[in-house]
């Protein structure tokens, strides 16, 4: 089915939509995605949407994007980082046996070997050692001080399972598979019922999880048949737009992470930093951003906050110049490498996803570099290009996360910058060696920033604990609260 009958479905079925979902039955959820995405690569994928719901970590987010307790009824964090002591609740495995520390100290360095294949493998490698203290109490050591790993514990890759077989501890259990998705029933939770107090949970307590394309997800929300589309990024928003969803059930996370262009060639014209900066100044990112959603933050700087870093974000220096001065600079420049080039036009290669919302974001900065005198080519995604389009949530708050993720590739002198920072001896150190590769990385101009990512939701009104955050995590067991 291509995309237009798609699109034409999904206002069909918008425009029938009357009734609400009865606050009785099962939530029913669409991810966005294919039910085999990666959830070690997509956090937002239905493979981590399940992943999450049926083997949490040793901790997990709530509805707020903030740390609660998973296995772990309690933690301490003691050398500067360098140590982390759980205390394992009670709880149990799909076939009811206990949990112990020993099988939470073996899942767990199984997921650190997991790590080298997933965005987690440059931020996993400072765990030194993971060791069972108790029956339930573990120890992770690491190598160097790392105070704000608890954030990267809670991440999909880091959930902890028994086996394929068995599973996680929850807080679903897989009730059943069809072709209408996956059954989630509670997991039953030794700590609030003994067995002669366990009740089956209510129906409003399952949910139902499916996987389907962005179109056919809005389709389903806007005819009452679904309680959640989860998921959605830049890439689908114009459909939204172009459906009769009502503004109160559209929901907008502006997440932490990257979204822009990263600097995947340094050939021809975007051989020096210089031309670089030019292309940099010549995006009008406050029309870019506008196509979108009027609110949708720009983004300039590399670091969204100051985060770990001794020095607030290094700031582009063209920064404080209108958008016209910014361009009449960058138009010079580009008169410049002319001139070198006996009178060629510059081409920059562009890889730009091919979606509805690609096409707005090629639009836009294709416009931009006319604007200067360079020509743009969009190419495919995965294609060979001089700028590739990246928009990926980070899954902690450390400046190294982002300097890490935007050095794809850049200059020697910064690459080793940010290695100083990961081996730095102590915090005081890698706070320092942070802001130095930061301030490399700026003055190199590996990366280009365009704006905060967004993820959008489609969020029906019985889902009373749905909230907006910056982590863009919505676990499917902060959805409705109390369902009495």
């Amino acid at each position: 089915m291509n995309r237009l009958k798609i699109c034409m479905i999904a206002a069909a079925l918008t425009l029938g939509a009357c009734e609400r979902r009865p606050d009785d039955v099962p939530v029913v959820v669409s991810v966005i995605g294919q039910p085999t995405g990666n959830a070690s690569r997509n956090p937002g994928s239905p493979g981590a949407a399940l992943l999450g719901a049926t083997a949490q970590g040793l901790v997990r987010f709530d509805a707020n994007g903030r740390i609660e307790p998973g296995l772990a009824e309690r933690w301490t964090v003691i050398e500067d980082g360098k140590s982390y002591i759980f205390r394992l609740q009670q709880t149990e495995w799909a076939n009811g046996s206990a949990v112990t520390a020993k099988q939470v100290a073996t899942a767990l360095r199984r997921a650190v070997r997991r790590g080298g294949r997933n965005r987690l493998r440059a931020f996993v490698g400072a765990i030194d050692e993971i060791v069972e203290m108790t029956p339930n109490v573990i120890e992770i050591r690491l190598s160097k001080p790392r105070p704000d790993m608890l954030l990267l514990f809670a991440q999909p890759e880091m959930a902890i399972f028994e086996s394929r077989r068995l599973g996680g501890t929850g807080p679903f259990r897989v009730q059943s598979r069809d072709a209408n998705g996956i059954l989630l029933r509670p997991a039953f939770d030794p700590l609030r019922l003994t067995d002669s107090e366990f009740e089956e949970p209510h129906a409003a307590e399952y949910v139902r999880l499916r996987a389907e394309p962005a179109a056919l997800a809005i389709a389903r929300f806007g005819a009452r048949q679904s309680d959640l589309v989860s998921g959605g990024t830049y890439r689908d928003w114009p459909l939204i737009e172009h459906s009769k969803v009502a503004p109160t059930n559209r929901k907008i996370d502006y997440a932490y992470g990257l979204f822009g262009l990263s600097i995947v060639s340094r050939q021809g014209f975007l051989a020096s930093a210089t031309n670089r900066e030019a292309v940099a100044m010549a995006i009008d990112r406050g029309a870019l951003t506008a196509a979108f959603l009027p609110d949708w933050p720009i983004a300039e700087a590399l670091l969204p906050e100051q985060f770990d870093s001794a020095q607030p974000p290094a700031q582009p220096g063209w920064g404080p110049f209108s958008l016209e001065d910014r361009r009449n600079a960058a138009r010079l420049r580009v008169e410049q490498w002319r001139r070198e080039q006996d009178g060629e036009v510059p081409v920059i290669r562009i890889a730009v996803p091919d979606a509805p919302g690609g096409n707005l974001i090629w639009a836009h900065v294709g416009a931009s570099l006319a604007a200067i005198g360079v020509r743009a080519e969009r190419v495919a995604w995965r294609s060979a290009a001089d700028l590739r389009l990246i928009d990926r949530l980070a899954p902690y708050d450390s400046g190294r996360w982002y300097l890490v993720a935007a050095c794809q590739p850049c200059a020697a002198p910064v690459a080793a910058a940010i290695l100083a920072a990961r081996d730095a001896p102590d915090i005081a150190t890698r706070r320092q060696r942070i802001a130095e590769a930061d301030a490399a990385l700026a003055a190199d101009i590996a990366f280009i920033p365009l704006a905060r990512p967004m993820r959008w939701s489609l969020v029906a009104l019985r889902l009373r604990e749905w909230r907006e955050n910056p982590r863009a995590v919505h676990p499917l067991n902060h959805l409705r609260g109390d369902p009495n």
